[in-house]
């Protein structure tokens, strides 16, 4: 059959368009359009299947690729037809009916069912537009110009099919030799009639007289009100914070079930959760920290719940059970090593009565089946960890190398690690039939969960150990200072090697996703500024302020000369120590510091070899502590005015973090200060806009098709220009809390978000409302006057009603999403709100290693029959157009 087909793309003297034809298992088709007029492109080809999958490219004339469409066109083709002339637009990632056609539009319309069009042979068009429609009241309907158009009337307006979620279908014979103008319309099926219309200008298709040919219309870009698109209001919690009466000291994933009947109560459309993959490293609280997976693919075993495995607890145990369930279940706040001591005793008991019976297990062994690339190697990993007491595999008296193949014996009968291996097995499959069958009720409910990535991997972690050659094992990654962390964050995590990860195309972000995709409808991307660059850190470095930009434009010693800076590598990279120095760090105890430094009898100091790092300090005072000069001789290494980068066989420089503000910049001259400052601010806010722009790019739009999950970025902290540009052009909605504002104002007002936001006012790395109202007294007056426009004196604790005002001028905003952490709804009832607010804190980021562990102080079956409190919130979210 033959197809014509045509799109409309304004392109540059010496671009071109090509259309590339995708086929399943096969080698893509690549065909070279040509321009006719007014910005039109046109090309024929013979093709011989019903569907089609095919995007189109910008090409320059050596045929380099310079842009292409980030989705692809779907079309599906009548049998009767031989000839089909298509009718495109550019379809570009950030319009409404990519980013909107995701999971969670398949939950709300859980009960779907596709409809039909029928194309006869008399039909001259086929029009069809992508429009995900939230509300299951509402259709689409066409009306224009023509007489078979219904001549603008909206009581003729042709009704059209939704033939699959969000696409819209219809034929029809328009015999009018005339050009048509038309619009698409939104019709309620409960009102019986047309009650928007789209705005802009008309669109226009040409006649059709040729009766052997179908004219495919295909619209995009969908043009309705703001009000009339998806908008939905959602609770933040951890799963680890939930408390039920099934609990063992610890939220389950089963309990996510009576989390979404409250959610269903009171209206709630999205529960966000915190990352729940395992992050078992040592068994003790420092595992507690959710960011830090010992595995990408593994839950973790935290979350099971004893009472819904597959076999029962031995009757011997239950008393002892109950009791330990009981005393735990008690606790204000997770006793994390009690709590997964227990678990593991009774999951070890459990698998031990009945291990004939799993072995057995039909879904069991499709399970490992399945999931046997990663399931394992996190296995034996598991094991090899346990049996040398650390998950450092370079400790490890055998396999610190992974090789696969002295991997699988662990899995062979014969092995003496066999039972300890499938032990680990048979938890995680426990672990996913417990979530998956907790995410299918909640999405029966229509509600939707959204769940969280991490932008890192812990260095100690299945990955680094199995694939290591994707990861910067060498280096650290983290966050530069800001307004809670004054040295910035070392998250010891290895960068990425996204060279590495690029050469086959991105297959380890690809799987990941789609792992995650099992349970999940929409994701947070953590910390979403490491896909344009991270903060990087040697390994020598212990605070994150000794890191850059990665990767970043250095500064070359070429550039210091054309900036006319005197450089001097020990003056300018290595710490700068005089007198008086020495007494502003450590006073009268300066005697002490010099046992880790020399005296240069130049009025300056060095440290010496053996302490020249913070790394080698801090190794040495774990087991030589020198009390309070410790922190100060750790802050004085980073007393530098740049860092260096070994790249290519050639030194590079980076400007330290706040140059301007170490103690060694102000023993610089007055012109010398003023050329580094410039220089500084050059490399911070100027050169890397582009590079970092491009990085993002190259990499994103293919992650981010490889899933259909709803996709929003942590954008906060040191945002360059670059990171608003490619989260508009690729759909990905931006974070917006209120008292984190990117711009130079006190607090963000979520009356000014855009659509592609979600707002909240706090979140898990954040001190509660309640908490924050009472940091700074100053802070909180201006914010009570200024913000909440309340008169007079603020009081002394945040009042309800004043939380109260918080939520709605976060719920009656434009923002898509309205998300807040379950201890928020909480604050706005007196009876409600935890007594003991400190224990409220989910995390400190300048506290590291930090405990996790807070827990709901009520339980989620007490919450569901709080009729009043969940009538109020249930109004809200359907007044404030959320529902």
């Amino acid at each position: 059959m033959k197809i014509y087909f045509n799109v409309g793309y304004s392109t540059k003297v010496g671009e071109r368009l090509q259309l590339i034809i995708s086929e399943e298992n096969a080698v893509s088709q690549t065909h070279p359009m040509f321009y006719e007029e007014n910005g039109q492109w046109k090309c024929e080809v013979d093709y011989f299947s019903k569907s089609i999958s095919y995007q189109y490219q910008v090409i320059d004339e050596k045929g380099n690729m310079l842009r292409e469409e980030f989705v692809p066109h779907r079309l599906n083709f009548p049998h009767n037809y031989k000839e089909f002339v298509i009718f495109d637009q550019w379809n570009n990632k950030n319009f409404p009916e990519n980013y909107l056609n995701n999971k969670i539009l398949y939950n709300k319309l859980n009960t779907f069912k596709p409809g039909k069009i029928s194309v006869l042979k008399r039909h001259t068009h086929l029009f069809r537009i992508e429009v995900p429609i939230y509300n299951p009241d509402w259709i689409i309907v066409l009306f224009g110009s023509t007489a078979s158009l219904g001549n603008w009337d909206y009581n003729k307006a042709i009704h059209l099919s939704q033939t699959d979620f969000g696409i819209w279908e219809t034929s029809v014979e328009i015999p009018e030799n005339e050009f048509i103008q038309y619009k698409y319309c939104l019709y309620d099926k409960a009102a019986g009639k047309v009650f928007d219309v789209e705005a802009g200008e008309n669109r226009f298709a040409l006649p059709n007289q040729s009766k052997d040919v179908l004219h495919v219309v295909s619209d995009h870009y969908f043009k309705f009100k703001l009000y009339q698109m998806y908008h939905d209001a959602g609770v933040a919690v951890p799963i680890f914070s939930l408390r039920t009466d099934d609990g063992f000291g610890v939220g389950e994933f089963s309990d996510l079930k009576k989390l979404a009947d409250w959610a269903k109560e009171t209206n709630l459309g999205i529960i966000q959760i915190l990352p729940i993959n395992d992050t078992t490293a040592n068994y003790t609280w420092t595992d507690s920290y959710p960011y830090a997976a010992v595995s990408v693919y593994a839950l973790h075993p935290q979350y099971i719940s004893l009472e819904q495995l597959d076999f029962p607890l031995p009757e011997h145990l239950f008393a002892e059970y109950e009791a330990e369930k009981s005393g735990l279940n008690a606790l204000d706040l997770i006793d994390y090593e009690k709590m997964i001591s227990g678990k593991w005793k009774y999951l070890r008991a459990v698998f031990d009565a009945d291990k004939e019976k799993i072995y057995k297990d039909r879904n069991f062994k499709k399970f490992i089946k399945d999931n046997e690339s990663w399931l394992i190697p996190y296995a034996a990993f598991c094991v090899l960890r346990d049996k040398y007491k650390t998950p450092n595999f370079n400790e490890w008296k055998t396999h610190k190398k992974y090789i696969a193949g002295k991997i699988a014996p662990f899995f062979s009968a014969k092995s003496k690690d066999y039972d300890a291996s499938m032990l680990h097995a048979w938890v995680q499959y426990q672990l996913h039939r417990q979530l998956k069958e907790a995410i299918d009720y909640t999405h029966r409910l229509g509600v939707s969960v959204k769940g969280d990535l991490p932008i890192g991997i812990y260095r100690y972690s299945v990955e680094a150990w199995t694939e290591p050659e994707l990861f910067g094992m060498d280096f650290q990654a983290g966050a530069p200072p800001d307004q809670f962390t004054e040295l910035g964050q070392n998250w010891e995590f290895p960068t990425y090697n996204w060279e590495a990860m690029k050469a086959d195309d991105y297959k380890w972000w690809k799987n990941r996703f789609k792992a995650l995709e099992q349970y999940f409808d929409a994701m947070r991307i953590d910390h979403i500024l490491g896909f344009f660059r991270i903060w990087r850190m040697p390994i020598s470095a212990t605070q994150g302020i000794l890191g850059y930009f990665y990767p970043a434009v250095p500064v070359t010693l070429e550039e210091f000369g054309r900036w006319h800076i005197p450089f001097n590598f020990d003056r300018y990279c290595k710490p700068y120590i005089n007198d008086e120095i020495l007494w502003n760090y450590f006073g009268e105890e300066n005697g002490k510091a010099l046992e880790f430094i020399n005296n240069n009898y130049d009025g300056t100091y060095s440290f010496k070899e053996e302490f020249n790092t913070q790394r080698k300090l801090s190794d040495f005072f774990k087991k030589n502590p020198r009390g309070s000069i410790e922190n100060q001789l750790i802050s004085l290494c980073a007393n530098v005015l740049f860092l260096i980068e070994e790249r290519n066989g050639q030194v590079v420089y980076h400007p330290r973090f706040n140059v301007y503000k170490t103690e060694s910049y102000k023993y610089l001259s007055d012109w010398e200060k003023k050329a580094i400052y410039d220089l500084y601010h050059d490399y911070f806010f100027k050169r890397q806009d582009h590079l970092w722009y491009e990085k993002a790019m190259e990499k994103l739009p293919v992650i981010l098709n490889a899933t259909k999950m709803l996709i929003c970025g942590e954008d906060l902290g040191l945002v360059p220009d670059c990171v608003p540009v490619v989260m508009d052009e690729l759909a990905i909605v931006a974070l917006k809390v209120q008292r984190m504002p990117s711009d130079n104002i006190p607090f963000y007002n979520p009356k000014n978000a855009g659509y592609l936001n979600v707002v909240t006012a706090s979140s898990h790395d954040s001190s509660t409302l309640r908490q924050w109202w009472k940091e700074n007294s100053a802070l909180t007056q201006q914010y009570f006057n200024l913000q909440l426009i309340q008169y007079g004196q603020a009081p002394e604790n945040l009042d309800p009603y004043l939380a109260e005002i918080i939520m709605k001028q976060h719920l009656y905003n434009d923002a898509m999403l309205a998300i807040f952490p379950i201890q928020e709804f909480l604050a706005t009832d007196q009876r409600l709100a935890n007594i003991e607010m400190d224990n409220e804190r989910i995390n400190n980021p300048a506290v590291f290693p930090h405990y996790w562990r807070y827990r709901m102080h009520l339980k989620l079956e007490d919450l569901k029959h709080e009729a009043d409190f969940n009538k109020k919130i249930a109004y809200w979210i359907k007044d404030s157009g959320r529902l």
